[in-house]
């Protein structure tokens, strides 16, 4: 497989940034410290010439960068019974349970929904997003469940990751958020980058931030508790967690953005992947998606309202 290679071109705004920071606000899919290791390896010019990563940005610099095939994959098959809810020659998706990391990280070599699909796709998965995430095009945090696309091939990966990059791909969750949303409906526009604090976290106005838009609708109210569904037009790392957090209405359950103190016996936050909608990459066809609640979201909110069941 050949590499791929970025023709980039810096605008009035990119002046002064440092020339790694710059790559990984321009390209989504590429982190700041991979940037620096292109840069280190030589596999990024500025006008033609090598530049370091500090280099600052100018005006109208023309930017090429050599983006390595991927390895080939050390990351073990699985036999990991999956809840598939569609598949085809194309695509699958999947409900992802709560506490399963979608793919292999340090820390995480098996387990993970990688290593499910693997045993269960075979070498059938697009190679498009490196070696140890065969098939991913979006991801959702480990102890968040639901709905998730994965692509069978090149081409399928390439027409749902353009979706995703013209936010025309339906993804709606469900959470449960602590105290009363007032309004019924209203729109977070606040960008997120990496908290300077701790580099666990994401924060609005962060560190190398990027626009976030999450679209709230109240569904139910609980007094103490707001029952919401969070659509999504972009798809930053925690978006929907560190955007209800900054409207001082976290979600049940996160102690990363909410209180430390957890209730309800709760391991992780109240965030489902319900509805999710796309384009069949060959078929052209929309296709949408529903996933129930899991039982332990359920539980919790019949022990808040037990009369009444969403």
């Amino acid at each position: 497989m050949e590499e791929d290679v970025l023709q980039l071109r810096a605008l009035p705004d990119d002046a002064g940034k440092r020339l790694d920071a710059y790559l990984a606000a321009s390209v989504d899919s590429l982190s700041r410290s991979y940037a620096e290791t292109l840069i280190a390896d030589g596999r990024v010019t500025v006008n033609g010439e090598q530049k370091i990563k500090k280099y600052k940005m100018k005006d109208g610099d023309e930017v090429a960068v050599c983006i390595p095939p991927p390895k080939r994959l050390d990351v073990a098959a699985e036999n990991i019974p999956l809840d598939i809810v569609y598949e085809d020659d194309d695509v699958i998706v999947v409900n992802k349970p709560r506490g399963m990391v979608v793919h292999p990280s340090a820390g995480n070599y098996d387990g993970t929904l990688v290593n499910a699909i693997l045993y269960h796709c075979g070498d059938s998965l697009s190679s498009i997003n490196g070696a140890v995430r065969p098939g991913i095009v979006h991801r959702i945090d480990k102890d968040t469940s639901g709905l998730l696309m994965i692509a069978k091939n090149d081409r399928a990966h390439e027409s749902l990751a353009e979706q995703l990059r013209v936010h025309s791909v339906t993804r709606e969750y469900w959470a449960l958020v602590y105290d009363n949303i007032r309004e019924d409906s209203l729109t977070i526009d606040q960008p997120i980058g990496r908290d300077e604090r701790n580099r666990l976290r994401r924060a609005v106005n962060g560190s190398n931030p990027k626009r976030a838009v999450t679209h709230v609708r109240v569904l139910k109210r609980y007094g103490r508790y707001t029952l919401i569904a969070a659509r999504l037009e972009t798809g930053r790392t925690h978006q929907i967690r560190v955007h209800l957090s900054y409207i001082k209405h976290p979600l049940v359950g996160d102690t990363l953005y909410g209180p430390k103190k957890q209730v309800f016996g709760l391991d992780g936050q109240l965030l489902h992947a319900k509805i999710l909608g796309f384009v069949h990459p060959a078929t052209g066809e929309y296709m949408e998606f529903n996933s129930e609640l899991p039982v332990y979201f359920r539980e919790v909110l019949d022990r808040i309202d037990p009369d009444q069941s969403v």
